[in-house]
């Protein structure tokens, strides 16, 4: 087609002759299809032609009587579905439903039909004058004759109510029938459904529930009910899925929370010897997770539960902290604490979905009590020191690095960080010294872990004391590679030489050393200082073990561990029988309160008393008379006397602690108000103390006291200075 050619206009035209209709043709084609209509609803359509009433039914909208078509239509089924009425309302008892759901599947089926047959005018008459189709229209009739007919709607409704109420007591009934009944009115349309079913239905059942759960309560423990109520949930959770509409779940198990949970929650928590505080005493994990579950469905559920078994730790926690008699052994009273934490991560972790606002009221709990008692510090450090020296033989290395992650876990709640970095050195030092410690890897572990928690200040000293120890080994093989000729069968020596700043500080004790040994330490001494100029030695002999070979009386030999004090001892009597106290102490010049303790350990422990004493007695007395016990056995040839373990501080040796710590302290506060200051310039004193107590609680609680102290301190020594117009404000001065 050429692009200059002009385009060309088609039109249909009408037809040119006029087509004469019947002026009887509407009416008799509307009683052929109403009385196909009539055959329909009768089960009478196997003899019909679809097809020729399809074409009658298409011929008389297209010639204008689509509006006859759809009112005969409308009169017809209000006729048929009338007559429907009537038979449902003559059904008796349980067939009442039957009939109902019989009658519905035939309006449908017919429906289906007239529908197939009227397509034309649903496709065009109905659009084109905004009238119901016909599917939606059978709808409609059906509601309006059958369902809402008064003599139908409340027995219906009434009948559906009472089913399932039977259902609930126990009874077994015809689901499908249920199902289809309810499948209908939802069909009708979502207000059928939740007029004339949801909203009474949700009624009823908090009726129902209402009462039930006042009987269930009066007469079951907390327990039995929480199942009863999970049972009911459940219960109504299937009945939706059989034959309710999915949305209706959520209305009606809102309704059994309310009135099965809700309602009774305190009660049922607090229920004696059933309640909450029962179950995490007695372990109930199924019946805890119960709780959990059900209590999580309502609001403030989990708050409540989390509230109350707060409060039980905390109570339980504090009874533990502060009985002196769990307080008597350190060990044990970190046992418990641990125990007690690994029953509540355990509860936790298994009914309480390891909920971490549960965890976080755990910890809470744990810090709250832990820091009741001002010793916990000093405890943690001697389960530490005990698990260190002897409770790890044999375990494996995952098991030894739980331990330590549950010590640290406990060292995380303490406040004052500080003192159990005093006790745990201290406790270190002699397990370092005494060759008490399990291998390096569980110590370093520790410190390594330590050093995460808070830093490099915190463990550099402790690091050293490794250091030092290392540092000993070589100094003694360079001693004995100089010496080793020398020294012969003679009495062998190991040094550990400490850096004072490294190790925990010990009071100098002196002590006049038997004279092979004076002799020994003498060489060293000039080795050491030989080597490394510019260093001082002075020797702690009361931190001191010596292995010494014994024969008694009988002619019995034995090594004999002890401390370098009960070696001074031992060795007076090489050249004498009898030695008083008074002799033993001028002799070896061993503070009186040690010597006390070493010769109460010599000679009033059984199976271990190599000296004898007169008058025998538990205490060491000024007039004691002292003698080699010739009858002394055992049945091991090493015998270890008295050594030196970490025990529980008297309460002037935890003063002089507290004290030291006390000391250590301000320099730390001073620095924090320094820091602060340089960097705020100007600040009041509420600040100056939250923002020192912020900075230093990592290592310990930071007391308002001492840090006015402090503050009055650094103005004495022009760091800070007061404001002149407002004495609260505080001023940094370069």
């Amino acid at each position: 087609m050429n692009s200059g050619q002009k385009k060309r206009n088609f039109q249909i035209e009408a037809f040119k002759h006029k087509v004469v209709v019947d002026p009887k043709y509407a009416d008799k084609t509307w009683k052929i299809l109403e009385h196909a209509i009539h055959e329909i609803y009768n089960h009478n359509a196997s003899g019909l032609s679809f097809e020729e009433l399809y074409r009658n039914a298409y011929n008389m909208v297209l010639h204008k009587f689509g509006e006859k078509l759809y009112s005969g239509l409308v009169s017809t089924m209000t006729f048929h579905l009338q007559e429907m009425s009537k038979c449902i309302e003559a059904a008796h008892g349980g067939s009442f439903l039957e009939e109902l759901n019989v009658k519905w599947s035939d309006h449908n089926k017919a429906l289906q039909m007239i529908r197939d047959i009227l397509m034309y005018m649903d496709r065009t008459f109905i659009p084109s004058t905004n009238r119901t189709p016909v599917h939606e229209l059978g709808l409609n009739l059906w509601r309006d004759n059958v369902i809402h007919s008064t003599k139908i709607k409340t027995r219906l409704l009434n009948t559906l109510l009472e089913l399932i109420l039977r259902e609930r007591t126990g009874e077994v009934i015809n689901r499908g029938l249920m199902r289809n009944i309810i499948k209908m009115l939802m069909d009708l349309g979502p207000s059928v459904y939740h007029d004339d079913f949801e909203k009474p239905f949700l009624e009823e059942s908090a009726d129902f529930y209402s009462a039930e759960s006042q009987e269930f309560i009066e007469c079951s423990d907390c327990g039995d009910y929480l199942k009863k109520a999970e049972r009911r949930l459940n219960e109504e959770i299937e009945r939706v899925s059989h034959y309710l509409d999915a949305k209706s779940e959520a209305q009606i198990t809102n309704v059994v929370e309310k009135e099965m949970i809700a309602n009774h929650m305190l009660r049922l928590v607090h229920m004696e010897n059933s309640g909450l505080v029962k179950m995490l005493l007695d372990d109930k994990f199924e019946d805890l997770g119960r709780m959990y579950n059900l209590f999580r469905r309502v609001p403030n559920g989990l708050s409540t539960i989390r509230d109350v078994m707060t409060s039980h730790i905390r109570d339980t926690g504090k009874q533990l902290v502060t009985d002196p008699e769990k307080s008597k052994n350190p060990v044990e009273f970190v046992d418990c604490l641990l125990a007690k934490r690994d029953k509540y991560d355990k509860i936790i972790i298994s009914a309480f979905n390891n909920d971490k606002t549960f965890q976080n009221a755990l910890n809470s709990s744990f810090e709250y009590f832990i820091n009741l008692n001002p010793r916990s510090p000093e405890y943690i450090s001697l389960f530490v020191d005990d698990k260190l020296r002897k409770g790890l033989k044999g375990v494996k290395e995952e098991d030894i690095e739980l331990i330590l992650d549950k010590v640290m876990m406990l060292f995380r709640y303490l406040q004052e960080k500080d003192v159990f970095e005093k006790y745990y050195k201290q406790h270190l030092a002699k397990r370092l010294l005494s060759g008490k410690t399990v291998p390096d890897d569980a110590e370093r572990s520790l410190i390594v872990k330590l050093k995460t928690e808070c830093g490099y200040q915190f463990t550099s000293k402790l690091e050293g004391m490794f250091t030092d120890m290392k540092t000993s080994q070589d100094t003694m093989q360079g001693f004995n590679a100089t010496y080793g000729s020398e020294l012969g069968n003679g009495p062998t020596l190991v040094v550990q030489v400490l850096t004072t700043g490294s190790w925990p500080t010990q009071p100098s004790v002196t002590c006049n050393l038997p004279a092979e040994m004076s002799a020994l330490c003498e060489k060293f001494r000039s080795y050491y200082l030989g080597t490394h100029t510019g260093r001082r030695l002075s020797w702690q002999t009361n931190m001191g073990t010596a292995d010494l070979r014994a024969t008694f009386g009988n002619g019995q030999k034995y090594e004999l561990n002890v401390s370098t004090h009960q070696m001074c001892v031992l060795m007076l009597f090489n050249n004498a029988d009898s030695l008083s106290y008074k002799e033993i102490e001028q002799a070896t010049e061993i503070p009186s309160s040690d010597l006390k303790r070493c010769l109460q350990s010599l000679a009033c422990v059984k199976g271990k008393n190599v000296l004898r004493k007169e008058p025998m007695s538990k205490d060491i007395g000024e007039d004691d008379a002292f003698s080699v016990n010739d009858k002394f056995t055992s049945k091991l040839r090493k015998v270890k006397i008295g050594t030196v373990v970490a025990q529980k501080e008297s309460e002037p040796e935890k003063q002089e602690t507290r004290q030291r710590v006390e000391e250590d302290r301000k320099p730390q506060i001073e620095a924090a108000i320094v820091r602060i200051m340089k960097s705020r310039r100007v600040l009041d004193h509420n600040n100056i103390i939250a923002e020192v107590t912020k900075q230093l609680q990592s290592r310990f609680l930071a007391n308002p006291g001492e840090i006015k102290k402090r503050i009055e301190s650094l103005i004495e020594r022009d760091f800070l200075e007061r404001d002149n117009a407002d004495r609260r404000l505080y001023r940094y001065l370069a």
